[in-house]
């Protein structure tokens, strides 16, 4: 049988005469009260968060134009004729939109494509 040291029963009983039941400390005066949060003004309109965004792919003479096709198929799920017609929009102008609308969406679009190596930006529509 396993005693514990002397010194170290009296601590626990310095610990156990100190403890307070809680309604005590609620008859002190122990309980505070809390104040509700300020609620800070919006900074944005819902119009400027609703903004179409724009993905924008931009020519580069690295990529293979069967290439630019194939991610853009797979990237926004484009049937192959108009992913071509997008390739050659950035061959020929040296840019294309490929996809308008939320920013979240937009954002992890761009992700993608720079992912596959291709220069995307995005832009808020005007």
């Amino acid at each position: 049988m396993s005693r514990m040291p002397r010194r170290e029963c009296s601590r626990v009983a310095q610990k156990k005469q100190f403890k307070e039941p809680i309604g005590a400390l609620w008859e002190k005066g122990g309980a505070t009260t809390i104040e509700r949060p300020a609620i800070e003004k919006e900074t944005r309109s819902k119009e400027d968060l609703d903004l179409p965004w724009l993905v924008i792919v931009h020519n580069d003479p690295v990529n293979l134009m069967s290439y630019v096709t194939m991610v853009f198929q797979r990237v926004f799920g484009y049937p192959r004729e108009k992913a071509e017609r997008h390739m050659l929009e950035v061959h020929h102008k040296g840019r294309s939109v490929l996809w308008s609308g939320m920013r979240e969406r937009a954002e992890l679009y761009v992700q993608q494509l720079h992912g596959y190596l291709l220069l995307a930006t995005l832009e808020k529509a005007a």
